[in-house]
């Protein structure tokens, strides 16, 4: 049976997502993966998003709590908000109780990216705010390290990410993932379902 990978995630303005996207390419990559895009519910009116000129959704699926214990393997992504993950993202993690009463989601590996609007905004603590949610889950913590190449000690470009995860700016606006940011999702997502593989295999 195929390994699955879920790389779920909450996506304002398409940054998180174009990373998402782009784990799903390196968890595919690994024979014997499927990796599938999931996106969280929204939890702002839509009159609000309008205001804040948020582009409509993409048709990514949308994931209900339920659906998690089918993966072997997990990715999750979001924006942050003052250092720590979106309310959109936590809305879903709350959800989860009774996941956690049945510790159906025990033992499973799980990664963590994000996006912040400045380099000082929460590339770190960000994902480290969220990994209280791994644990309270019984999940396995898996970050990148500095294994995903030469790109984590470039100091000459501006790029997202840390030992933790991938990561991502949002601002300006019109910004788009970097090349270096786009190499560690890649690896990201490749590593995570290596991960996943090997303990699938091993039970």
């Amino acid at each position: 049976m195929a390994t699955k990978i879920y790389i779920v995630y909450y996506s304002m303005y398409g940054h998180i997502e174009e990373l998402a996207k782009e784990i799903q390419r390196g968890a595919s990559s690994v024979k014997g993966v499927e990796a599938k895009l999931w996106q969280v519910s929204e939890t702002l009116p839509q009159d609000v998003l309008e205001k804040m000129n948020a582009p409509q959704k993409s048709n990514v699926p949308v994931i209900s709590p339920n659906k998690l214990p089918e993966a072997d393997g997990f990715v999750f992504g979001f924006p942050t908000r003052f250092g720590m993950m979106c309310a959109q993202f936590k809305a879903f993690l709350d959800s989860t109780g009774g996941l956690w009463q049945q510790q159906r989601l025990v033992g499973k590996p799980a990664g963590l990216f994000t996006s912040t609007a400045s380099q000082g905004g929460g590339q770190e603590t960000t994902v480290l705010t969220a990994v209280t949610q791994l644990a309270h889950h019984g999940m396995i913590f898996v970050p990148t390290g500095y294994a995903s190449g030469n790109g984590m000690f470039d100091m000459a470009k501006v790029k997202g990410g840390s030992p933790y995860g991938a990561g991502t700016f949002a601002t300006p606006a019109d910004r788009v993932p970097t090349e270096l940011e786009l190499e560690q999702a890649f690896f990201q997502g490749k590593h995570i379902a290596t991960i996943a593989k090997k303990l699938k295999q091993s039970n």
